[in-house]
């Protein structure tokens, strides 16, 4: 499968590897971007790397008429509109960075350009392919934990002003936010995925002293799912110096606490266990935000290849990433208000 990676900056490398590794027969042909220079030198050392010419390519009609069997798109969300438009005219399969567009309504409408011409589309959560998150995953689902009744979030992560000194890191023009959508946006996605859809909830949003910054480097919501349980989140960028993320499962059998790259459970019957795989676990919460493993785009590259030939919903539908950003946008406009906000996709 021939592959188009559209953009070429801070996850690209990440891709590459993943790119490099996969066994489901996707190979690198082309890289899209906007700097001609930046992208003949990028694609020179994907080339070394990888074993075999990578075109570089800075006109999208030229880079779509070789024909690409899918795309993977890691620009910044405030040009996915225009690529959407491209790669949906051309029907090419497209597995999209996080987050999809800056804003709920511009998210909207690219997962909607995809729906209705029925192009296959799935967004890079690679959280859900780590190992004891599915198998927390697989437990929740076979009922062996009993129903959840309590959700607890923490992103104590940190990044250093120099991180938000790039042009327009941490604006809403080109991120659409701060710590929600772009760093907190993974643990919350996969909180969703293991405790369902959230109905309501009450937010706290704000910018600190430590960071120079237009959106928000610290955030706290109250949330009830629609499943009745109850739920809190607190995500940050300025503990220093950076921790894994958590999430903490109450459930009418056990007490389930996944953090970073390992999971514990407390039975009720006084049994424990911990599942914690070999390996590196870090997960990109400290001063290095690309300090994790490539293993898990690589897992979600080839179940995308998958899902395309299968033709089946890959692990991240549209749908589900849609509501990622509902939740957000909840967020937000409860913070504004001090009110109580109903979550609508």
């Amino acid at each position: 499968m021939n592959v188009l990676m559209i953009g070429a900056g801070m996850v690209a490398q990440t891709h590459i590897l993943a790119l490099r590794d996969n066994h489901a027969g996707a190979r690198l042909t082309g890289v899209l971007g906007r700097n001609e220079a930046r992208t003949v030198t990028f694609c020179t050392e994907a080339s070394q790397l990888l074993g075999y010419r990578v075109a570089p390519y800075t006109d999208v009609q030229a880079a779509l008429a070789v024909k690409p069997d899918m795309a993977i798109v890691i620009t910044p969300p405030g040009v996915r509109m225009e690529c959407a438009r491209a790669l949906v005219q051309s029907r090419v399969p497209t597995l999209m960075e996080k987050p999809v567009e800056r804003t709920l309504a511009a998210a909207r409408e690219v997962i909607g350009l995809y729906a209705q011409a029925d192009v296959p589309l799935g967004i890079c959560f690679q959280h859900r392919t780590r190992a004891v998150a599915q198998t927390l995953k697989q437990r929740i689902e076979a009922g062996e934990l009993g129903d959840i009744v309590h959700v607890d979030m923490r992103v104590p992560w940190w990044r250093d002003q120099s991180y938000y000194d790039a042009p327009g890191r941490g604006t809403y023009a080109r991120d659409g936010g701060g710590v929600m959508i772009n760093q907190a946006i993974h643990t919350l996605d996969l909180a969703l995925w293991l405790a369902g859809p959230v109905a309501k909830l009450q937010a706290m949003m704000r910018t600190s002293p430590l960071h120079r910054m237009e959106a928000e480097d610290i955030a706290a919501a109250l949330l009830t799912f629609r499943s009745g349980a109850s739920g809190a989140l607190g995500a940050t960028t300025t503990a220093y110096p950076g921790g894994a993320e958590s999430i903490t499962l109450t459930t009418k059998k056990a007490h389930a606490h996944l953090e970073g790259d390992s999971l514990h459970i407390d039975w009720l019957s006084g049994r424990t266990e911990t599942i914690a795989p070999d390996g590196d676990a870090d997960t990109g919460g400290g001063a290095d935000p690309m300090a994790f493993t490539h293993a898990w785009h690589q897992a979600l590259l080839e179940d995308f290849v998958a899902s395309v030939a299968e033709k089946r919903a890959p692990l991240v539908p549209p749908a589900e990433a849609l509501h990622v950003h509902a939740v957000i946008d909840a967020m937000e406009r409860a913070a504004r208000t001090s009110t109580m906000i109903e979550v609508t996709q």
